[in-house]
This record gives structure tokens, C-alpha cells and sequence, in this order.
């Protein structure tokens, strides 16, 4: 699939990493579908990579922006999500994730990967939805989430092996039949985060 897709808050064309089942574009509405099976993930433990999960990805023109979208996830199975994604290479990425737990509850999950992944659990919610966003600064990235997309409490702060990273947005159904992910209210901005812990 070599769609290349243009939402219009963002300065960046996006086109497919890896391919999803069904996708849409609604105004400034993205759905994405994700098929049984699909993910994001190199288990530390050991196994084989899966990084089949559909992923719609862009190079933003700036050295540091800001990425956010209210994120809404039908999910079903146990962490199907909606995402927030940054791609270096195929051993370097990142995901801000509202992902249904175990415990069958949105959560608010991040995973970093060098050659292998680092999963965190960071909060439980009550809507299945979120706001989430990314922060480049540097070589530093900020994962962020928020209430109302005003004030944001930092997730995660870290950085990736990768000279050029690609970001956008991804759906993921580990261990389901698939979930459809939909991001709303997508926003853009140039220029570096001042304060990561500010609420700003």
C-alpha cells in the first residue's frame, strides 16, 4: 500500500510503514484498523520481533516539534491500542500508547526500543480516550499525556540511536482479532518544549 496521505495540520506528507487492514480519513478524523496478530515489540526476553503493526509515518521538517492528537481506541483484547509512534529504523523506535491492560481498562502505556524494548505502565483511566503528544528536543523525546489537551503530565523522557526519526500514528491488536485507533484534534508545532514538567 503506497498511499500517501496528507492531514492538514500537519507540514509533513505521511505514507504507510507498514500497511493496516482498513483506514480513513474523515476531515482532520484518522481511523486506523489493525488486523489480529499486530504490534510493535521486541520482547527482552528473547523471540522474534513483531513489528507488523500498521504504521502511518512522516519526517517532520523541524529539528523540534511537537506532535499531539486525542487518541480513541475500540478495543476489545488485551493491549490493543491506539499510538503515538517515532520510527528511527527497524531497531530504534517509540510508542505512547492508550492501550486496554489486563485488568481490561485504558491505560496510559510507553515502550522505547534499542535493539530490544522497554515497556512501562504509567497510568490507569476511566475514558477510552486520551490526549498524548510527543516532544522533540535535541536529540531528546518527550512523551506527554493530558485530560483536555491543555495540561500534560510527563510520561517518559529519553532518546534513540537514530540520526532522522519519522513520527506519526499506529493501531496495534497483540493478542486480539484487531482494534481500530482514531485521532482527532491533530496539531502541530515547531520549536522546542521549554519545560518538560511544567504542565506547559
Amino acid at each position: 500500500m503506497l498511499d500517501v496521505v496528507r492531514i492538514p495540520s500537519l507540514p509533513m506528507s505521511l505514507s504507510w510503514l507498514r500497511p493496516p487492514v482498513a483506514w480513513g480519513l474523515d476531515g482532520a478524523e484518522l481511523a486506523i484498523r489493525a488486523g489480529a496478530e499486530t504490534d510493535w515489540f521486541v520482547d527482552p526476553s528473547g523471540g522474534e520481533p513483531v513489528t507488523n503493526g500498521p504504521a502511518l509515518v512522516g519526517r517532520p521538517p523541524d529539528e523540534d516539534f511537537m506532535l499531539l492528537a486525542r487518541v480513541r481506541i475500540d478495543a476489545t483484547s488485551t493491549f490493543d491500542a491506539g499510538v503515538l509512534f517515532v520510527h528511527g529504523h527497524e531497531r530504534a523506535w517509540a510508542k505512547l500508547c492508550l492501550e486496554r491492560s489486563p485488568q481490561a481498562t485504558p491505560m496510559i502505556v510507553s515502550v522505547v526500543t534499542r535493539d530490544v524494548s522497554d515497556d512501562c505502565n504509567s497510568e490507569p483511566l476511566v475514558a477510552q480516550e486520551a490526549w498524548l503528544r510527543i516532544a522533540k528536543l535535541g536529540s531528546a523525546f518527550a512523551f506527554h499525556t493530558s485530560d483536555d489537551g491543555r495540561s500534560w503530565r510527563l510520561v517518559r523522557y529519553f532518546a534513540l540511536p537514530a540520526r532522522e526519526v519519522a513520527v506519526g500514528f499506529e493501531a496495534q491488536s497483540p493478542t486480539g482479532p484487531g482494534c481500530t485507533a482514531t485521532f482527532d484534534q491533530i496539531a502541530y508545532s515547531a520549536g522546542r518544549l521549554v519545560d518538560l514538567r511544567d504542565g506547559s
